[in-house]
């Protein structure tokens, strides 16, 4: 950078040159001087500007990825619930089959239990019906046994009384 004070002393020790030339190398050179301090002042500004606009995308760039994660947990939260569901889903299916198993296996055992109580009824009749009959043949062949022990008793009390009946009659008459 040039410094337009010292130029200017620099001009001033030269006498040999006409005086409008140092002042037109002046202007110049301070024309010079003036554009590298706007040039100066510009870059700290243009440094500050190019910061603020990379914080800027640094910002806009976070703010995406904050967007991004907010999704991606979005996401992710609705395959966990999605998951969870199928898991729920899947359980209560298995609750119910293994529900209609279970139904199933207690009908099936209450329809052998209901079959076996009948049969054993079935039997029981029988073996009732069987016991009935053996009493009323076994009372029967005891009433025929007894009707004809009675009979024969009866004959025997009716031949005793005839022989007697006869017995007197024949006294009397002889």
């Amino acid at each position: 950078m040039v410094n337009p004070r010292e130029q200017a002393r620099k001009t001033e020790g030269k006498t040999e040159e006409p005086a409008v030339e140092p002042v037109a190398e002046v202007r110049e050179q301070a024309a010079e001087a003036l554009a590298e301090v706007r040039e100066q002042a510009m870059e700290p500004l243009a440094e500050v500007l190019g910061r603020v606009e990379k914080a800027y995308a640094a910002y806009v760039e976070a703010e995406r990825e904050v967007s991004r994660a907010y999704k991606s947990s979005e996401r992710q939260v609705e395959k966990a619930y999605k998951e969870a569901e199928q898991r729920a889903n899947n359980e209560y299916e298995q609750v119910i089959e293994q529900a209609l198993k279970v139904r199933e296996a207690t009908e099936l055992q209450a329809e052998k239990a209901y079959k076996k109580a009948e049969q054993q009824a079935e039997e029981a009749v029988r073996r009732a019906r069987e016991q009935a009959k053996n009493v009323y043949d076994e009372s029967v062949r005891q009433a025929l046994i007894a009707r004809k022990e009675a009979v024969e008793q009866a004959w025997t009390v009716r031949a005793e009384t005839i022989g007697r009946s006869w017995k007197i009659f024949s006294k009397e008459k002889g």
